[in-house]
């Protein structure tokens, strides 16, 4: 999708600057997406998602004040079934400890809604936002705003029937914070390189590149799945088997146990994982017999691959200690950071 996006090259030194200046911008904006993205994973590791339980865009920036507010919260808190079902008993002074996780990843998605918006509107006002760049900038906005919502609408799950979120709204929220970080990546990558140059990956590599980006997303996606089914905690003891075997039996019970059973789940996450390893590693061996400008950023989607894999092992055969598992979720974003300037360079 984002390969078909054309961004005329700047036509005067001036607008060159501005260009690279909304690129440095927007390159800031992803460091920030990224941040949330592990705010969040810790978030869940440490099942504090669901300790605030209304939606106050902008009064809810400020965390509770005084005793009496802290002792309102924790009140709400108590009425949910997360509360009732598992933390029945919990004190105000642990109730604080998940709290200030779900208050810090509410507070920053906000900040980044200030940082994309306030230099969105000094650009306007400067005039260096070319015309070709209004609507990716406008949907990027609206994305954002829309991502606020969909956090909301998935933790509005868990507050009523469930004592966790939905496992599809979870990943549909991961998948749209991913998708506003590519999309916000791939224009300011575009600004740096108007044009591709000849320097950039072989023909026969593009297709290859594709193939990488289409099943690591679709690795990602199973990997929220697995998330939010608490799948790493199942058949956590061996690697590649599952209980001796390749596919234990208690796997692909019904049509919907690939988004409904966490063992179906991880089952189809670790074979996707192997394969896009398989796939980075066959991608770097071809791309040593290819002349190519782009040999660095092959080497380092391999590498990182490599690194991401070891921590997915580590993480599943040690019991998804927090630390681990944080760090393969950013493992994960670092992954697909590398395989989209890859196929940037490539396009």
């Amino acid at each position: 999708m984002f390969a078909a996006i054309n961004i005329p090259s700047p036509s005067s030194q001036s607008a060159l600057a501005a260009d690279r200046a909304i690129a440095i911008w927007l390159l800031v904006c992803c460091a920030m997406v990224f941040g949330i993205v592990l705010i969040g994973g810790l978030t869940r590791l440490t099942d504090s998602g669901l300790s605030i339980t209304e939606w106050k865009p902008i009064v809810g920036a400020l965390p509770p004040l005084s005793a009496a507010d802290w002792q309102s919260e924790f009140e709400r808190y108590q009425q949910i079934p997360e509360y009732q079902e598992i933390n029945r008993g919990m004190t105000l002074a642990e109730f604080k400890g998940i709290y200030w996780w779900e208050y810090v990843h509410r507070l920053w998605g906000r900040l980044i809604g200030v940082v994309f918006a306030v230099p969105l509107l000094v650009f306007w006002l400067r005039g260096q936002i070319r015309r070709p760049l209004v609507p990716h900038l406008i949907a990027m906005l609206v994305l954002g705003g829309l991502q606020g919502a969909l956090g909301w609408y998935m933790v509005k799950s868990g507050l009523s029937v469930r004592t966790d979120v939905s496992q599809y709204r979870l990943a549909a929220h991961f998948l749209a914070a991913l998708a506003v970080y590519s999309y916000m990546l791939w224009i300011a990558l575009t600004l740096l390189r108007p044009a591709p140059s000849g320097a950039s990956v072989a023909a026969p590599l593009r297709g290859h590149l594709r193939l990488v980006v289409a099943l690591l997303l679709l690795t990602l996606t199973f990997g929220a799945f697995v998330a939010g089914l608490d799948g790493g905690l199942v058949y956590d003891d061996s690697f590649p088997l599952m209980g001796g075997q390749l596919i234990p039996g208690d796997a692909f019970q019904t049509a919907s146990s690939p988004f409904d059973d966490p063992v179906t789940a991880q089952l189809i996450h670790r074979w996707l994982a192997i394969l896009v390893v398989a796939l980075i590693v066959a991608l770097w061996l071809r791309h040593r017999r290819v002349a190519s400008g782009s040999g660095r950023r092959i080497d380092l989607l391999a590498a990182m691959a490599l690194l991401q894999a070891g921590l997915g092992i580590a993480t599943l055969l040690l019991q998804v200690p927090i630390p681990l598992a944080a760090a393969h979720q950013a493992g994960a974003v670092v992954l697909w950071t590398l395989a989209l300037w890859s196929l940037h360079a490539a396009r």
